[in-house]
């Protein structure tokens, strides 16, 4: 199945505590429908010091339900994703614009 969201796409949380809140994807899993977006679902991770790094603690973006993402279009509002064949290529579209989403 092609993915909806992927590493790289601006994203708006719909629900959770964070809901509003905007970031970027840094990592998908789509086995377990988790994305991991920088700023968004931080969590305060305690660690030991290591020769190359300082110890403490560190806050760390956790995994959120790609249920509760949404895909900003062009003019900066939450979007769902489609599909349209353009030429021989299968591309991404925005259903509130019908723009292609590049990727």
């Amino acid at each position: 199945m092609a993915a909806k969201l992927r590493k790289g796409d601006k994203v708006i949380v719909l629900a959770g505590k964070d809901k509003g809140k905007q970031g970027t994807i840094a990592s998908v899993d789509p086995k377990s429908g988790k994305a991991v977006v920088e700023g968004v679902n931080m969590a305060i991770r305690h660690t030991r010091q290591s020769q190359s790094s300082q110890g403490g603690r560190i806050p760390k973006a956790m995994p959120i339900d790609l249920s509760n993402l949404a895909i900003v279009d062009a003019n900066g509002k939450p979007t769902r994703v489609g599909f349209k064949i353009e030429g021989d290529k299968k591309v991404r579209v925005a259903k509130t614009t019908g723009d292609v989403i590049d990727a």
